[in-house]
């Protein structure tokens, strides 16, 4: 990755952030912020949870996990480089399933070494801080402690939600966004969050996820059918998104027999992580088994855990072999996934939810339906498949929301923010 020297030095905070053992955790973290490192100095302080005797339950309790994931790992480990970026994972103290209340005090105390040694090195000049509580709260400390200023990027709107609703965590999160330079959200939900904690409307900068509309682009139909072995003039429908009950795949599956009536030998794509947890697969691939619709639904594993050359490389061909992409989510807050979709000209079907009316926000991009209404979602799948898009629109909204844009923005934001320390 090509970097520069020029402009503030900034210190990313943030307690998820992808490593050799979670591969895919907070992707969305360092897509953002790598660009970042592309233009600014950066490096990443991604403290994990530690409590005593965690060690030995690894060793000796199979159904260990700790409070960030559901799934029992190896030990994490202590220093990366990723894509030529510094990342240092040290630990915090933080019991699982306790109350949070010290989690933003120890994470501070847990990455105030690695934070001071670059601050007397000339390294750091702005800490931006990914998550209200407990990264915001221990940015603060962070920033009285060494003196930098700090911003607070907010992602999460349902965890954001939760922190503001408790009468314990809700007066640490307030403190931390007050005092930030800047708050970053990215998503009018999210905005609506931090104004109700009282951050003034002036310092809150929306700056949602972008799209790489070079990488993402529309590729002809037939070659990537005939790539991913599809029948050339089927239907085909595609979602993406880890196997988990928020993301929908399931409300899809369920709609498919009313579905194929009308269409018969469509096709549903299901594109996830490489690395799903298996217990969580299982659920849906057994739902398709059970509705013998194992013609019907196909699974594929790809991963946007690395820039190297991998499978994450064919989502532009897996995407442009597709007629229309559906999410019928719970929640989403960052759908950049969709603008993926749409710089390869899809039109999205989703539900009315998070963030989503952000980006599908006119007719001519696709539908929204209510969530938890089968019989919609089943009747705006049926009119994308007979509409006639105009698939080149659909690329100019996400050219329009093009990666380069945000980052300018960001960085004008990180720039500006240098000098304003809390007290």
């Amino acid at each position: 990755m090509t970097k520069t020297t020029q402009g503030p030095h900034i210190g990313v905070l943030s307690g998820l952030f992808p490593n050799n053992v979670q591969p895919d955790a907070g992707l969305f973290i360092r897509e953002r912020m790598f660009r970042v490192a592309r233009r600014l100095p950066l490096f990443v302080v991604a403290p994990t949870p530690w409590f005593p005797l965690q060690d030995w339950l690894r060793q000796h309790w199979n159904h260990y996990w700790n409070w960030k994931h559901d799934d029992p790992h190896p030990a994490m480990p202590e220093y990366e480089e990723q894509q030529g970026i510094p990342v240092w994972y040290p630990r915090f103290v933080s019991t699982p399933k306790l109350p949070r209340l010290l989690d933003g005090w120890t994470m501070a105390k847990g990455a105030y070494a690695r934070f001071a040694v670059l601050r007397q090195a000339g390294r750091l000049d702005l800490i931006d801080a990914h998550g209200g509580y407990p990264e915001g709260y221990a940015a603060l400390c962070l920033s009285r402690r060494l003196g930098v200023p700090f911003t607070v990027t907010l992602h999460d709107g349902d965890m954001e939600s939760a922190c503001a609703r408790d009468t314990w965590l809700a007066p640490r999160v307030r403190e931390a966004l007050m005092y930030a330079s800047r708050v970053i959200v990215d998503s009018e939900a999210l905005r609506e969050i931090a104004i109700s904690l009282s951050v003034p409307e002036g310092r809150i900068e929306l700056v949602g996820d972008g799209v790489d509309a070079e990488r993402f682009r529309p590729l002809e139909r037939a070659a990537a059918r005939v790539a991913l072995d599809l029948p050339p003039d089927a239907p085909v429908l595609i979602s993406m998104g880890a196997p988990v009950e928020e993301k929908g795949h399931r409300r899809v599956i369920e709609i498919l027999p009313s579905l194929l009536q009308r269409w018969p030998g469509l096709i549903y794509l299901i594109v996830e992580p490489a690395h799903p947890a298996e217990s969580k697969r299982t659920g849906l691939a057994a739902m398709v088994e059970q509705m013998e619709l194992d013609a019907t639904v196909r699974f594929l594993a790809t991963s946007t855990s690395t820039s190297t050359s991998t499978a994450a490389d064919r989502l532009p061909e897996i995407l442009s072999a597709a007629n229309v992409f559906v999410l019928a989510t719970s929640r989403e807050e960052r759908p950049g996934v969709f603008l993926e979709a749409m710089a390869c000209g899809l039109p999205i079907v989703t539900t009315d939810v998070g963030g989503n009316r952000e980006i599908v926000n006119r007719p001519e991009l696709g539908e929204r339906v209510p969530f938890g209404e089968p019989s919609a979602l089943e009747a705006a799948i049926d009119r994308a498949l007979s509409r006639s898009w105009d698939r080149a629109a659909i690329r100019r909204h996400a050219e329009a929301n093009h990666w380069d844009g945000r980052i300018s923005r960001l960085c004008r934001v990180f720039a500006e923010s240098v000098g304003r320390t809390a007290r």
